[in-house]
């Protein structure tokens, strides 16, 4: 059989032909990057866990794979980079499998490689992906300061989110060390999840680069909050990591993500007044 493996950052950005492969694919294992990967008929996928996280949101691809008959696997966050296939399929490691998965022979502790050939043996059968929409909504609002907007991937940014609030249920890996694609527009502030920050410290790369371009950001530990999910982030998140932009305006480890906006709002009220220059 033809070698139909190939290796993604994130299930946002796939390239042409892919129908009938077997993906390793950069991004979590929440339920949106399940719902690409069926949407893109594939022949089976491996997603990286997250750190697995609050309600095992970095797991929820497996029984949504499960359901449609597609072999899914997880890759555990500290044997490889998440945001990164190709080191996945070179030395990450099984960390859980569907049902479907198990009976081509994936299996716990198995080489992410040696698991996506297992599943390139497998049958492929055409699917039809439920209907699942990405959340994008207001957050937050205040007379006369930048809006919070929750979206549930950072690929939802708009351009007129400039200059405002952005809390997204994205991972705070750095994709192809791009400091453009840390957040695709110059926003206020930002929030990611850390995604149990993983092998070399991947999860909470956007930070720096986000300094490099004046951008206040933080992570949330991924066990505080869902990964993939922007309100379970703002309800339940709790800092985990800032980046010198952000410790700059008072933030901290440990803070709530309202508090968070709350200062980035004192902040920026104070800049627009000439009171600071942060």
């Amino acid at each position: 059989m033809a070698n139909t493996i190939i290796a993604v950052d994130s299930m946002t950005k796939l390239p042409d032909e892919i129908v009938g492969r077997v993906l390793v694919s950069g991004s979590h294992g929440g339920l949106y990057p399940a719902y690409l990967a069926a949407k893109s008929q594939v022949r089976g996928i491996i997603l990286n866990d997250a750190g697995g996280g609050k309600d095992d949101a970095g797991f929820a691809s497996l029984d949504y794979l499960q359901t449609l008959g597609i072999p899914a696997a997880t890759c555990g966050h500290l044997s490889a980079r998440i945001g990164d296939g190709e080191d996945m399929l070179m030395r990450g490691k099984i960390s859980r499998v569907n049902r479907v998965a198990a009976r081509v022979g994936c299996s716990v502790d198995q080489d992410v490689g040696q698991a996506a050939e297992l599943m390139n043996s497998a049958d492929w059968v055409e699917v039809e992906a439920p209907v699942y929409e990405e959340s994008r909504f207001c957050l937050s609002m205040s007379d006369g300061g930048p809006i919070v907007w929750g979206i549930d991937s950072a690929s939802l940014v708009r351009p007129e989110d400039e200059g405002q609030i952005i809390v997204t249920g994205s991972h705070g890996g750095l994709l192809g060390g791009d400091i453009a694609a840390a957040i695709r527009v110059p926003a206020a502030a930002c929030a990611f999840n850390d995604a149990g920050v993983g092998a070399d410290g991947v999860g909470i790369t956007r930070l720096a680069a986000l300094d490099t371009r004046g951008i206040a950001a933080v992570t949330v530990d991924c066990m505080s909050a869902c990964i993939g999910d922007a309100r379970s982030m703002w309800d339940s998140g709790e800092i985990s990591y800032v980046n010198e932009k952000a410790k700059a305006c008072g933030i901290n480890p440990g803070q709530t993500l309202q508090t968070f906006a709350a200062l980035m709002r004192q902040v920026i009220k104070k800049r627009s007044a000439g009171v600071v220059k942060i």
